[in-house]
């Protein structure tokens, strides 16, 4: 499926259930929980959560032009000037940013309410261990904590390195790119972690009583 088809839908009500045969509903619950898992942690959102690190930091980067000079203690009139051009230009960034955020976050909650829903249909070994996804959920997690570790560090190093004469603009700035390090690294390492460690509960649950 590509990213724009629809996800698959939840499983029918308990009363309307009418799979042939538990080997008929093990197949779809495989083909549901493989899909759901891909959208939640597979190259295409990965991709898409990349993508919108990147635009916060160059929107926050053309509006960082403005936030330096205003601060600057000399207040050069032309960089103030160049940095009004550049901010505009900077939120033109950092709204779609935001709504691509924003929107990769509905997703996700929408995807895990119908991975738990297709998970508690049934138990199946194979399936279930394919839904950990060790080697994507490590991808997640390292470039989630690296994120995380760089805004950690920065939230301490940017107001110590900075002296008075660089002007409280490049501190604001600084401050800036360490938080949008620091939550969009959280938010990933939060979505990697939660996710194995429900794959593993579901891989280690007694036998379904469904048949």
């Amino acid at each position: 499926m590509s990213p724009r088809s629809p996800l698959p839908p939840p499983p029918p009500p308990a009363e309307l259930r009418s799979w042939p045969d538990r080997e008929a509903r093990l197949a779809d619950r495989a083909r549901a929980l493989d899909e759901l898992g891909r959208r939640l942690l597979g190259g295409g959102r990965l991709a898409m959560f990349l993508c919108g690190f990147l635009l916060l930091h160059l929107g926050w980067g053309l509006v960082g032009v403005l936030v330096i000079a205003i601060g600057r203690p000399d207040g050069d009139l032309v960089m103030v000037l160049t940095g009004l051009v550049t901010a505009v230009l900077g939120i033109g960034a950092l709204v779609p940013a935001v709504w691509l955020t924003v929107a990769g976050l509905r997703r996700d909650r929408t995807v895990r309410g119908l991975l738990v829903q297709w998970a508690a249909l049934d138990r199946h070994g194979p399936t279930d261990a394919r839904l950990r996804a060790p080697v994507l959920s490590a991808c997640w997690v390292l470039l989630s904590f690296v994120m995380a570790g760089i805004g950690l560090w920065m939230g301490f190093a940017v107001p110590a390195g900075v002296s008075r004469h660089d002007g409280y603009g490049l501190v604001v700035y600084g401050m800036g790119v360490a938080m949008i390090f620091w939550v969009t690294g959280l938010t990933g390492l939060v979505k990697a972690v939660g996710h194995y460690r429900f794959a593993v509960r579901l891989t280690g649950r007694g036998p379904s009583a469904a048949s």
